[in-house]
Formats: C-alpha cells, structure tokens, sequence
C-alpha cells in the first residue's frame, strides 16, 4: 500500500472496538446456563458501558471516531456495494459509506439488546437496576426477544467481518491489523491525536471492574462459598420452620402452590406414611403461612415459574413432582444423584448455597465434585430417571 503511515484510529476507538467484542462473546457464550448469570450479567455491563462510551466519543472524540466523520446517506453505502462487488470501490481512510451504516446498525441494535437484557435481568431474575420496576411477566416476555436481538447482532457482526475482508482484498490493505495499530497508508489523511491516556484509562477501568465484580471468587473460603447473587429476604414463620425442620429441610411456602400444601396439611395423619399429630391451632397458623407465601406469591423467580409451569387441574404433593423442578433437574447427570454429598432428590442443601433461605439462585447452584472415576463413566441423565 502506497502513501504515508497515517494514524487513524486513536487508542480509545481501537479500546472500544476490542473489548466490545470481548464483552459481547462473554456475555453471549456464558448466557445458556444460569449458574454463569454472573458472567454473562458481567459482559452485558461492561458491553452496555462501553456503547455509551462510544456515542459519547463519537460526539467528542478524533476525527474519524467521530459519526460526522462517517454519516454517509443511504444512496452512497448502495453505490459503493455496486462498486465494491465489481472491485472498483473507491478507498477510504476511515469508515466507508456501507460500513458506517453496519457500524451505526450495530451500535442502535447493541443498545437495544443491553435495555431487553437489563429488563430480563430485572423482571426475571429479581436483579439489577430494573428489579425493582419490572414484573415477571414483562421480563419473561423480554427473554426471548433479547435472545432473538443477542443472535441478530451476532450475525450482523458476521457480515461485518465479511465486509471487512472483502475490503481487504479489494484495497490490498489488512483493515484487521489497522484496528490493532490504528495506522493505515494513504494521502491527504487529516491529523489524529492518539489520546493514550484516555484509551489506557478506559482499559483499566474495565479491569478494575472485573477484579472487583468476581473478587468473591478469589476471597471465597471452602465453608464460605461465595454467592454472586443473594435472592429477595423471603419472609419466615417460626412455627412453620420448628414444625418442618424437624424431619427435613423447611421448605418455603413459594416452592408448591396454595393448593398442594392444603392437602398436605388437610392429609397430616399420612404424611408420606409418618403422621404429623398436629394440633388444629398448629395447623390453621401453618395453613396462613403457606396460602400467603404459597407459589402464587411470585416471591422468587422459581415460585413465578412452579406456578406457570403447573397446570390448574395438577396438584403436586413433592416440590420433586413439579414440571419446573424436573424441567431444571432433567438435564443433570444422574452421578450426582449418587454423591456422597447429595442424600437424593430432597436434599436441595447439597447443591444449593441458599437451600435453608428458599431462594434457589440459579447461581448459588453447586455441584459436587465428581472422582474421576466417576466423570469417566457414561452414565443415564437425570431425566432417565425422574419418576
């Protein structure tokens, strides 16, 4: 390539567009299995952080960096495609009229994925800034779309790594290696100021971020397990707690519909073959408890999902028989059911950081070390043998 070294993409710019990627494939290769929720909620802020940088930069920063620079109409990004696919395109110093508009493209539909996420983070899963205004309902609802919207810029990405490529080849110039140096050749480019400080500050504030997001991993003990999210104080009775903890784990109210403790209750001289000899007084201050925290409460994430998830006409007798409880166990390799550590289905306390709170975080959620011996063998999952 002929011409004049030209710096054309200041440290900040090449910062931006480097961790943004990062931050994007984070936040959507850990978004499959809650028990990562932290790292993929950590992604999206870092992703959504650094948008709002860029719309900031693209306001005040270099010349290039700056949307003015690159805010080419429609009829010019269709022009230089024409010329682009007969190899005749003209060279730009900084962004071409086609990719100004996947960058502008990308920049609208990233922010759009970060607000459906933070509203999903919210609604669903009782956390982040929304919580607080956001139903159930609204954040369940946003979870498809937000995986629908994640998918679409993740190919849109695609296509603009093609562009990229082509235009390499077209021009003779490796663009890839221009958004690592920020220098390309040329003539007549306009001065660019580096502004180093910036960039190195923006890197390092994404560092201190992460240190500090997962800095309970690092300080975590054997006996004290660190727990990325601490799910809603749910309320507790006492006599509910003495009475269902003599014999077992007390679980919450929200973890069966109203119905399905009525009968429990209503059925106490046969509890699964013991009987309870419970009192009447006993009984009604249980039944107030269950019926007001019951399923229906929507206190917790698993309670709003036990309900959905439950027809009207079913009423489970173990939190085991729920379609909710065997949807998220199902997958489970049955091994884990036979650790030493785990005494069977009911023991929600030898996975579950937050079993005794009733909360059931999908990130509080532990397994137990396999031996290798037992890693090694195939074995059935657990949904061959939930009965």
């Amino acid at each position: 390539m002929n011409g004049q070294r030209i710096l054309v993409w200041d440290l900040p710019t090449r910062a931006f567009h480097w961790m943004l990627v990062a931050a994007f494939f984070i936040a959507l290769l850990s978004s499959d299995d809650n028990r990562y929720l932290d790292v993929h909620v950590f992604g999206g802020y870092v992703f959504v952080a650094l948008l709002v940088f860029r719309v900031l930069w693209g306001a005040v920063g270099s010349h290039y960096a700056r949307f003015r620079a690159f805010a080419y109409d429609f009829t010019s990004a269709r022009e230089y495609l024409k010329a682009l696919a007969t190899g005749r395109a003209a060279r730009y110093i900084g962004h071409n009229p086609a990719g100004s508009w996947a960058i502008f493209a990308m920049l609208a539909l990233g922010l759009i994925v970060a607000v459906t996420g933070l509203i999903v983070l919210g609604g669903e899963e009782r956390h982040g800034p929304l919580a607080p205004f956001i139903p159930y309902i609204v954040g369940q609802t946003s979870h498809e779309l937000h995986e629908i919207l994640a998918w679409t810029l993740a190919g849109l990405a695609g296509v603009h790594v093609l562009g990229v490529i082509v235009e390499s080849l077209v021009h003779r110039e490796n663009l890839v290696a221009a958004m690592f140096s920020g220098y390309k050749y040329g003539e007549g480019g306009l001065p660019v100021a580096p502004r180093n400080v910036i960039g190195v500050i923006l890197f390092l504030v994404a560092i201190a971020s992460g240190l500090s997001y997962f800095w309970g991993y690092m300080t975590q003990l054997p006996d004290r397990p660190y727990r990325p999210f601490t799910g809603p104080q749910l309320p507790q009775d006492a006599t509910w707690n003495e009475q269902c903890g003599e014999c077992h784990l007390a679980y919450h109210p929200t973890l069966l519909p109203a119905r399905s403790w009525k009968a429990l209750l209503d059925h106490q001289a046969d509890h699964f073959g013991d009987d309870l000899a419970l009192d009447e007084g006993t009984i009604d201050e249980l039944w107030r408890f269950a019926q007001k925290y019951s399923a229906e409460s929507h206190l917790t994430e698993p309670a709003w999902k036990i309900d959905e998830m439950t027809p009207a006409t079913e009423t489970p007798l173990r939190i085991t028989e729920t379609h909710y409880w065997r949807k998220k166990h199902g997958e489970i390799d049955a091994k884990y059911w036979k650790h030493s550590k785990i005494a069977g289905k009911d023991d929600c306390g030898g996975c579950h950081l937050d079993a005794k709170e009733g909360t059931f975080e999908d990130a509080a959620m532990r397994l137990p070390k396999l031996l290798p011996k037992q890693a090694a063998k195939p074995d059935k999952t657990a949904a061959d043998q939930i009965n």
